[in-house]
């Protein structure tokens, strides 16, 4: 009979562990350019701020009982692009004022405008 039944004390292999521990060093990388990155924007850490996903799509379409698991996924569901990316909103510092006209004679483009007649 090859290889034994008893439970081993060791688990977790040392393989393993180093794995973990290098993924959280890289981790760490990422969380310290983020942290220099709102430290050089000026944000407040008492600011709203919602992190979100993009690229993804969710399926639309109902597709019944019977559907081609291939191209078609029942309604509703999510899925991820290989492109997806994070997103860090700031809701505390966004401007929510509507767009204003300048105010009259302010108004001076760079190109010369000729009104209609």
């Amino acid at each position: 009979m090859n290889g034994k039944l008893d439970p081993e004390e060791n688990v977790m292999d040392e393989t393993l562990i180093s794995k973990r521990k290098a993924i959280a060093v890289c981790n760490q990388g990422v969380s310290e350019k983020l942290r220099d990155l709102i430290s050089e924007l000026g944000w407040d850490c008492y600011d709203d701020v919602t992190v979100e996903i993009g690229g993804t799509s969710v399926s639309g379409i109902d597709v019944g009982e019977e559907y081609n698991k291939k191209w078609q996924s029942p309604l509703g569901t999510r899925k991820y692009n290989k492109d997806a990316f994070i997103i860090i909103k700031n809701q505390s510092r966004r401007d929510l004022n509507k767009s204003q006209p300048f105010p009259e004679g302010e108004f001076k483009p760079h190109h010369p405008h000729t009104p209609k007649k």
